[in-house]
């Protein structure tokens, strides 16, 4: 006797069921502030972030068993969608299945980088689905490297985001070494990440991350030294401005 046929999964239903949920939670009024807020391009519909996430929540319950190529077929369409909230969507998705994301994941990622303008979608595709890709694979790490020398600011914003995960695990090295190449980076975007991921470094390991910075103090853009020593005490923070 044979089993019941195994359900073919239907990317294009998939993607409208997300879609129309999506659509149905927008909320009327000030998305023009919100989307001015995200420094996006793209329309915003209002989905908060708790409701983001339970919309993705949802989809991962009843698809448990989802396989790369079909988790990537179903981001890849929402990121192909007009507003910044289904390209958030995009991104959580990705997010939440990080064990079985694949090379097709990271090729897919890859090409969103330079169309995930502004801080909100930027930094959500570099620290999430991003960082949990380039963690684990050494040549990846080598490839982020050389976004530094992008001459796309969001690329190489995003190359310091996704040192995510190296910080959190406590290490440093690699973030460092990546850090170190976008230290005098013309772009405030850009600056103000590098400034980010140093304060991270600190609260991991303040000893190395305050010689780091005393070592490269000269020179140093201010928003680098002002965010990188926000939780520093205030007499390293004089010290750094003094020999900047």
């Amino acid at each position: 006797m044979h089993g019941p046929a195994p359900v073919t999964f239907d990317v294009k239903d998939a993607v409208g069921r997300l879609v129309r949920e999506i659509l149905a939670n927008e909320k009327s009024g000030a998305n023009a502030d919100m989307q001015a807020y995200a420094g996006s391009p793209y329309p915003v519909l209002g989905l908060s972030v708790p409701r983001i996430r339970s919309v993705v929540r949802a989809f991962r319950a009843e698809n448990k068993d989802l396989t790369a190529k079909n988790l990537n077929a179903v981001a890849k369409s929402l990121w192909s969608r007009p507003s910044f909230d289904e390209k958030a969507v995009a991104i959580a998705l990705l997010g939440a299945y990080r064990k079985i994301l694949d090379d097709g994941s990271w090729r897919l990622a890859d090409r969103w980088v330079d169309s995930a303008i502004g801080w909100a979608l930027s930094d959500a595709l570099a620290s999430g689905p991003i960082a949990a890709m380039v963690y684990p694979k050494p040549g990846r790490f080598q490839e982020v490297l050389r976004w530094t020398k992008s001459n796309r600011f969001w690329r190489r914003r995003a190359a310091a985001y996704a040192m995510h995960d190296f910080v959190l695990a406590r290490e440093l090295a690699k973030p460092l070494q990546l850090l170190e190449k976008l230290l005098h980076d013309d772009e405030f975007w850009v600056q103000r990440a590098v400034g980010t991921w140093l304060r991270e470094c600190w609260k991991q390991d303040r000893r190395r991350a305050e010689a780091f910075l005393r070592k490269h103090v000269r020179g140093l853009p201010k928003v680098v030294v002002t965010v990188a020593t926000e939780r520093a005490p205030k007499s390293f923070r004089d010290e750094l401005r003094k020999n900047r």
